[in-house]
């Protein structure tokens, strides 16, 4: 049961990553300041609107954080969501792994 409740909490959260342009939006936060909505999408090639809906979605999965700053919010990655799909994603590494393993075995023998 751990490992359903582990996948339900992770789908949303690879869902949220599954869009090049909030892939785009990570990416320039992982530069490490907090950004506003007009830092992210200068140069993007990205409007205000669709950044606004996007850091929406990804709210939502709890991959980034907004402070507000006077009349700015400012945007950052939260960083132990994304531990959480490392974590994640090295599990599904070492599930086949250890399945590559088994089958070079029976091949072998």
């Amino acid at each position: 049961m751990r490992e359903r409740s582990h996948v339900k909490s992770a789908a949303p959260l690879f869902a949220a990553l599954g869009d090049d342009a909030r892939l785009r939006i990570v990416r320039r936060l992982t530069r490490g300041e907090e950004l506003s909505i007009a830092g992210l999408t200068d140069g993007s090639g990205i409007t205000r609107q669709a950044v606004t809906k996007h850091l929406g979605v990804m709210r939502r999965a709890g991959l980034v954080t907004c402070t507000r700053r006077g009349r700015e919010s400012l945007w950052a990655l939260h960083k132990p969501r994304f531990e959480e799909a490392r974590q994640y994603l090295d599990l599904i590494s070492k599930q086949w792994d250890d399945a590559l393993d088994r089958l070079r075995d029976f091949v072998e023998k």
